[in-house]
């Protein structure tokens, strides 16, 4: 049986990952709900470690970073007034650096972020945060819709255990079939070591 090939071969559509010294940086939904409860991602320690790098690579080279946060209920998840809806620890913003608050997957949907990616310029994204099957995945399905290429750091990102007709997909599951969808028509992959 062959290879089946992506729908950015059969196009010829595809692009090599964004270098660093070129791109804005987003960063989706790096908040505390995600480090514990009925929200803890798989392999967020990895994950989280990974973007702090990247971020340090970022600054150093002096590239543009947006830091997505959602906004959830008072209260609830995402508590925008509470502890579990701040940033994690050391991937807080620095004062220069531009905050996207959302209520959707879509860090487009509802927000000024399109209007800001074209302030700084940059056509190629480098993408990364949580979770994959989530706000990572619309986020960057909506940056294509609007002409951005997205390369997503897949090292640099975590979903969790899944519900699917009365048992589990596994995180290494979910996360390993969203990434073949991401690169299949949608962004081009990299590891963080291809990128700092």
């Amino acid at each position: 049986m062959s290879v089946p090939q992506t729908m950015f071969q059969l196009s010829g559509r595809g692009y090599p990952a964004a270098k660093l010294s070129q791109a804005t940086l987003i960063i989706i939904d790096a908040q505390k709900e995600y480090l514990s409860g009925p929200l803890a991602l798989s392999g967020m320690e990895a994950a989280v470690a990974n973007i702090k790098q990247i971020v340090a690579a970022a600054r150093a080279a002096g590239r543009p970073i947006v830091h997505v946060r959602h906004l959830g209920t008072v209260g609830g998840l995402f508590d925008p007034q509470g502890e579990r809806g701040e940033f994690i620890p050391g991937l807080e913003p620095l004062v220069d650096e531009t905050i996207i608050g959302k209520l959707l997957p879509s860090a487009f949907h509802g927000t000024t972020l399109y209007d800001r990616l074209q302030e700084l310029g940059s056509l190629d994204l480098i993408v990364c945060g949580f979770m994959s099957h989530s706000s990572v995945s619309t986020t960057v399905r909506a940056a294509k819709n609007l002409g951005f290429r997205c390369t997503l750091v897949e090292d640099a990102c975590a979903t969790r255990d899944l519900p699917y007709k009365g048992s589990i997909l596994s995180a290494e599951h979910v996360q390993q079939t969203e990434m073949a969808i991401m690169a299949d028509n949608f962004a081009t992959l990299a590891l963080t070591h291809d990128l700092i």
